[in-house]
């Protein structure tokens, strides 16, 4: 018999394996069971990203933090949405209303910290990668940002160090 939970569990293994179209469906059979949850909708959401439908995803991102304010993911996707369609003061808003709720997500200090080196505040990009850093040591984003940061910063040791640290490790998703 079809639940929620197999609905969601299904949809999160489609999405995982870049079928996002086929989760989105799945997504939505559980959401006419259990439209008030708000972990359906920000799954959802992130389907709908993978899709490039931003505009449907950040309607279920609004929809899940509606439901449920203190869910820290859901503000992080938001912020990701307005990053890439380069509403900066969206972004800036939704990271940290992220990170109020759950300031130990070094992805969400990573976006943060991409979107103040964005805006050219390297010094506050540095801070924010080097938190991501804190929290996941061999996070490879967080590090190629950083060696980055460091570059504009005029850091040239630094950004050599961490070109090593780099050149030992793999992207992974995170």
């Amino acid at each position: 018999m079809e639940n929620t939970v197999v609905l969601n569990n299904s949809g999160i293994a489609l999405t995982e394996a870049n079928k996002p179209c086929e989760a989105i469906l799945l997504f939505k059979r559980a959401l006419d069971m259990e439209p008030e949850n708000p972990l359906l909708w920000l799954n959802l959401g992130i389907a709908q990203q993978k899709t490039g439908d931003y505009g449907d995803a950040l309607e279920s991102y609004c929809r899940a933090v509606l439901l449920d304010r203190d869910l820290a993911e859901a503000w992080g996707a938001l912020g990701q949405i307005f990053f890439e369609l380069k509403a900066f003061e969206g972004a800036s808003r939704c990271y940290a209303a992220s990170l109020e709720r759950d300031a130990s997500s070094p992805r969400v200090w990573n976006n943060m910290g991409a979107l103040f080196f964005a805006e050219g505040s390297y010094e506050e990009a540095r801070c924010c990668f080097e938190e991501a850093l804190s929290l996941s040591p061999m996070y490879y984003d967080a590090l190629y940002n950083l060696r980055d940061t460091c570059r504009e910063l005029g850091d040239t040791r630094a950004a050599a160090e961490f070109d090593r640290t780099l050149s030992g490790i793999k992207p992974a998703d995170f």
